[in-house]
Formats: structure tokens, C-alpha cells, sequence
């Protein structure tokens, strides 16, 4: 496990690719221009549904640092098998 200051420039690095994703998305959805620059990638209208996904992704790896960083440990999955007995 990383230690709390790792966990927070984690969580910083995140936040702020997070805050250039929505700058991204917005500016395009408004439609005021017809291509927009990440560091080295173009993005235009048609990559709409792309950046919706990584927004949402990093959404999850935000919610994730900030649940570790608070103490609690990733979240387990189990499943439940029904029997019919």
C-alpha cells in the first residue's frame, strides 16, 4: 500500500487531468470550437463519446484515491451462487 503523501499526488495528478476532461468535453458540447487540444491530442465532436468514458473512468480512480486516502481499503467483490435446494 502507498503511503498518504504518494495516495495525494496521486489524487492531485487525477484531479487535475480530471479538470482539463471537462474543459475538454464543455468546450466542445458548446460547440464554440470544432477541435480542442490536450497536450499532444486533437479532439474533436466526433470524440464525444471517448472522452465520456475517460471522464467517467477518472471519475472512478478519484472516488477510489480519496477512499484510500481516508482510511478505507478497496472495495471486494463476491458473488452470490442461489441453490436450489
Amino acid at each position: 500500500m502507498a503511503s498518504k503523501t504518494i495516495i495525494k499526488r496521486r489524487l492531485a495528478f487525477c484531479e487535475e487531468a480530471l479538470d482539463r476532461l471537462y474543459g475538454a468535453y464543455n468546450a466542445l458540447l458548446k460547440g464554440g470550437v470544432k477541435s480542442y487540444m490536450i497536450d499532444d491530442r486533437q479532439l474533436t465532436r466526433l470524440d464525444l463519446p471517448v472522452l465520456s468514458e475517460e471522464i467517467r473512468e477518472m471519475e472512478n480512480r478519484v472516488d477510489e484515491l480519496t477512499a484510500e486516502l481516508s482510511g478505507q481499503g478497496p472495495r471486494k467483490v463476491f458473488g452470490v451462487l442461489p441453490r436450489d435446494w
